[in-house]
């Protein structure tokens, strides 16, 4: 039989509903897989004897043919979700001890669905990062290795890192993530798995630690595209407790998978080509000739204003997360440094409870949005999202989806880029176009680099029609048969 964990949800629900293992069984194997990898510190708080004992409660409900949608599902959860009786950090030192009364809706939707919950994953803190290098709680460390002899320990992207990491490492079936900027698609990418960052308002929000509410999204991590499909249909839905939530129906993602792209038209912006590495444009015209042969049209679409999307992103990220991060002051939860008055107190707590990268953007945003500055820097990127926004739609009369690289590079080394903040944000040169717009957009693994790391293809699609996107993605998947897998697992398999 094969390990458990390394089977696919599809296959460990199927395995489950037949009787052929025991949701306890999955949560044990997850368990010790966890146990024994605590190296790639993708975990920041591990649940071992909740997850057992929902795995009890899942076979209880197995055994009585009341099966839900994820039942004896083990996943693990982002440290940015507010889980009820679990610490919730945000990976910032500023949380350490916060465990909130309430769990978010995202999270409650999947225990409802019967997953098997095995613990909060690392981040970059607040989710403000592209490496999972900036938590509070130690780097993540990618299960993947060059194998040109280098081995210096590698990034797992950021900031949904650690979830990452922790579903391509076999720690977890599946995991959600949050998408601000990249953080869902571009750990995705570099890790070898799949990940989408869905319409903006398709996932409610509330319970989720805000960065920047204009372009924050929750979505979900697995190892294949149905995997991803079947997490995102149960975490989808109205909230009425979230005003950016929509009122929506949530089709059956899976069913628009046909195998085919008979009918479809796929953009490509060329102008993403200039100054790619050879790599991701091989990798880039595999994804076109695939989804030709599988019967797609192939069209030409411009997105002129895309080479204004990174400096705009980061004029209107870290204004709406120097608003959102005032609320950490020590009065009410979290870290408290005193001081000798009240101010002084603020202070205290911020300087100590807040990392490098988090200050840094606080100090952005407020300098963005400071009187003098407002219409020069804020104003201005509001209007070139709007240009952006007006891009995506005249592409999508063209085009039914749009295929860009995910990333401009596989994986780096820890510390590569750490001197050099400006050359962090440019991994998230292809991907900010999406959340500055709202749409939704999916990588998917889709070859190597010449170093063998894990390289992605991203499907943008019209808004509310991740159908299409997941009908796309199933057909680069089964072209690119990527079944490459994480030294570590290959070691363990050997």
């Amino acid at each position: 039989m094969t390990d458990l964990t390394d089977l696919t949800i599809s296959e460990a629900l199927k395995g489950l509903s037949s009787k052929q293992f025991s949701a306890t069984e999955i949560a044990q194997a997850h368990i010790q897989a966890m146990e024994a990898h605590r190296h790639l510190n993708a975990y920041i708080v591990e649940t071992p004897d909740l997850a057992l004992e929902q795995a009890k409660a899942a076979d209880a409900r197995i055994a009585k043919g009341q099966m839900g949608k994820l039942d004896g599902i083990p996943i693990g959860m982002k440290d940015l979700y507010c889980t009820k009786g679990v610490q919730t950090t945000a990976g910032s030192k500023i949380l350490e001890g916060f465990v909130p009364p309430y769990e978010s809706t995202v999270s409650q939707k999947l225990l409802d669905a019967g997953t098997v919950s095995l613990g909060k994953l690392n981040l970059d803190e607040f989710a403000m990062g592209s490496a999972n290098t900036t938590s509070g709680y130690g780097n993540v460390i990618s299960p993947w290795k060059r194998n040109n002899g280098d081995n210096r320990d590698l990034v797992p992207g950021g900031s949904s890192g650690g979830s990452s990491a922790a579903v391509s490492a076999r720690l977890c079936l599946g995991a959600t993530g949050t998408d601000t900027g990249g953080s869902i698609r571009q750990p995705a990418a570099f890790t070898g798995i799949c990940g989408i960052k869905p319409t903006y308002g398709r996932c409610s929000r509330w319970g989720i630690v805000a960065f920047a509410s204009s372009l924050d999204q929750a979505g979900p991590f697995a190892r294949t595209v149905e995997d991803t499909a079947l997490m995102l249909e149960v975490m989808s839905g109205h909230d009425p407790k979230d005003s950016t939530s929509a009122n929506i129906p949530v089709p059956d993602f899976r069913k628009a998978m046909t195998g085919d792209m008979k009918g479809l038209k796929v953009g490509v912006p060329n102008e993403y080509r200039d100054g790619m590495p050879a790599d991701i444009l091989k990798t880039w015209d595999d994804g076109i000739a695939w989804l030709k042969a599988a019967g797609a049209e192939i069209v030409d679409i411009a997105l002129p204003h895309a080479k204004y999307a990174l400096p705009a992103y980061y004029i209107i990220a870290p204004a709406e997360c120097s608003s959102n991060l005032a609320r950490y002051d020590g009065v009410r939860y979290g870290q408290r440094r005193e001081g000798q008055n009240l101010k002084d107190m603020y202070e205290l707590t911020r300087a100590q409870g807040f990392g490098d990268e988090v200050k840094r953007r606080i100090m952005i945003g407020t300098y963005v949005l400071s009187a003098g500055y407002y219409d020069a820097y804020y104003i201005k990127a509001q209007k070139i999202r709007r240009l952006i926004v007006n891009d995506f739609l005249e592409a999508h009369k063209k085009c039914d989806v749009i295929l860009t690289p995910t990333t401009p590079s596989a994986a780096f080394a820890i510390g590569e880029n750490a001197d050099d903040p400006v050359k962090m944000y440019l991994n998230d040169v292809f991907t900010v176009t999406v959340n500055l717009a709202g749409l939704p957009g999916m990588s998917v693994p889709a070859g190597l680099s010449p170093d063998g790391l894990p390289l992605g293809l991203q499907i943008i699609g019209k808004a509310w029609d991740e159908a299409t996107i997941f009908r796309t993605a199933g057909v680069i998947e089964k072209a690119a048969n990527f079944t490459a897998k994480p030294q570590l697992i290959q070691a363990k398999a050997a």
